[in-house]
This record gives C-alpha cells, structure tokens and sequence, in this order.
C-alpha cells in the first residue's frame, strides 16, 4: 500500500509546475513583442506600459513595421520611436 501512495506522490511531484496565463490581453501581448524584439530587462516595464495604453491593432502595427523596417540593430529602439508617433 505504500508503494502504491509514493508512486502516486511520484507522479503527482514530477509535474512541471501550471504557468498562469496572463490576466489581460495587453500582457500577452506585451510578452509577444518583448520575445520578438528581443527586448532587454530595462525596459519590459515601458512596454507593458504601451500595450497598456495604446490599442492592440497599433501595437502590432508598430511591431509588424519594426519587423519590416529594422532589418539590422536595436529594433526595440525602432519599436519606441514608432509608438510614440501617434
């Protein structure tokens, strides 16, 4: 009987632990862009700030440009100054 409650326990205790989805679209999306650009840690909090602020189709407008546009160097750079455009 004991076996059997450990390999339960074992089962139950190699689980990788749930990832919580985010609470409002504009996190995801603002997890999106950080991963795409490849955004660095000082300015994660300006970009959920901006998915905050600003609808989603300007926000993934600004992203696709980026892409677009920003073949070479610091595209969350480029990000920002299209944003901030409006």
């Amino acid at each position: 009987m004991d076996n059997e409650v450990s390999k339960i326990s074992d089962i139950l205790g190699n689980r990788p632990p749930a990832k919580k989805p985010p609470a409002y679209q504009w996190q995801d999306l603002a997890l999106r862009v950080i991963d795409e650009l490849k955004i660095p840690g000082q300015k994660r909090n300006s970009v959920f700030k901006v998915c905050k602020q600003y609808s989603k189709n300007y926000i993934e407008k600004c992203l696709n440009d980026t892409k677009e546009l920003c073949k070479t160097g610091e595209q969350w750079k480029y990000f920002f100054k299209l944003v901030e455009k409006k």
